[in-house]
């Protein structure tokens, strides 16, 4: 079977599972019947890792809107990144009878046990941005990011163009060990670099993992691979714009940002803000308010019993899950207007917030 033919066919499976399990009472009594816009009975929980990044309060503001919207009342929990905490949450959203469940988790693999528990109540499970390992899950949202590594590490060779008579030296930040996107991110990163690494034209001098995707552990990893190495590097492949953040004050405690390229992803502010400044090379941006509106209207299709297209399929260890995958873009200083600032994602003003008035491009006009 080719994958083209199996990845049809896994669409078609989902739209036939979500019937069953919705018709088999999944959700208790807030079941969806006779939902409608005015008439909001369809149940959503959200069982967010976090809420104490700004990229989070947006997803969960964007998504509970178009929820609402469609007819449907979401019930929000915040784990503050503690596995535990996430279980807890779970199960009370599984006891308030919600009709699917949303899950953003801490830990892709501990969620396992939350996608089972939720199956024995009868609930689909969405994963929202993070896979969930080792479970039967219902299906996957998020952004391709297998194409967000690729794109990182493209932008890399585009930029510095390594060859036999030009080779570069790179420190690698691999993200949190514990989310299954770091994985992905890096398998993507290494489909670009693999045959420049094989023919001597890139060299990893320090690669590790930054533990939750903190700024102050890929600081360190960059302060570890200038003690060992000094300056004697060109570019430091960071797979997020926090950890490109940690990267960049190690850098310029040395007197070298700016002089180093530096990856990132998402788009914050604070990153846009240095690709500006001219500190950090580029960033992948995701358009989060997609993906949140997304998946809410795929929630209430779930909840309503109607099918879903999911073009993709992602191997979670147990099972190909149906996927449906977003795209992104690279966003580098001679884009910034045409993508985040068009997009109304960032302020033209916060951007070039610090940048002088001659360094600025031309305001965009207003819309009418």
């Amino acid at each position: 079977m080719t994958v083209r033919t199996f990845l049809v066919v896994a669409s078609l499976v989902l739209s036939v599972l979500i019937g069953v399990v919705i018709a088999n009472g999944g959700g208790g009594a807030n079941n969806g019947h006779g939902a409608g816009p005015s008439q909001p009975t369809m149940l959503i929980g959200l069982a967010m890792d976090t809420l104490q990044e700004a990229r989070w309060q947006s997803d969960r503001d964007v998504f509970v809107a178009r929820a609402e919207e469609l007819g449907a009342k979401v019930l929000v929990q915040s784990a503050n990144s503690d596995d535990v905490k996430q279980m807890q949450d779970v199960q009370s959203l599984i006891t308030a009878g919600v009709n699917v469940l949303v899950l953003i988790p801490h830990d892709g693999t501990a969620m396992a046990k939350a996608v089972r528990l939720a199956h024995k109540a009868a609930i689909p499970v969405i994963a929202y941005d993070r896979l969930i390992r080792d479970c039967e899950l219902d299906l996957y949202l998020s952004f391709d990011n297998v194409r967000v590594g690729e794109l990182q590490a493209q932008y890399l060779l585009d930029t510095l163009k390594p060859s036999a008579s030009n080779p570069i030296r790179i420190v690698r930040i691999y993200g949190s060990p514990a989310d299954n996107n770091s994985a992905m991110f890096k398998q993507g990163q290494d489909n670009v670099l693999e045959a420049a690494i094989q023919a001597g034209h890139v060299s990893v001098l320090f690669e590790d993992w930054a533990n939750e995707w903190k700024p102050t552990n890929a600081k360190k990893i960059v302060n570890a691979a200038l003690t060992q190495h000094g300056s004697d590097f060109e570019a430091v492949l960071a797979s997020n714009d926090g950890t490109a953040g940690g990267a960049i004050q190690a850098l310029l405690e040395e007197g070298l940002a700016g002089q180093m390229l530096v990856t990132g992803q998402d788009a914050d502010l604070v990153a846009v803000q240095r690709i500006a400044r001219g500190t950090q090379s580029m960033t992948i941006y995701k358009p989060l308010k997609t993906l949140a509106r997304g998946a809410a209207e795929v929630a209430v299709k779930m909840a309503t019993r109607k099918p879903i297209v999911a073009r993709h399929a992602v191997y979670n260890g147990k099972i190909d899950v149906p996927a449906v995958l977003f795209q992104v873009v690279t966003v580098r200083k001679g884009n910034l207007l045409d993508t985040v600032i068009a997009d109304g994602f960032h302020r033209y003003d916060d951007v070039y917030e610090g940048v002088p008035e001659a360094e600025r491009p031309p305001r965009p006009a207003a819309k009418l």
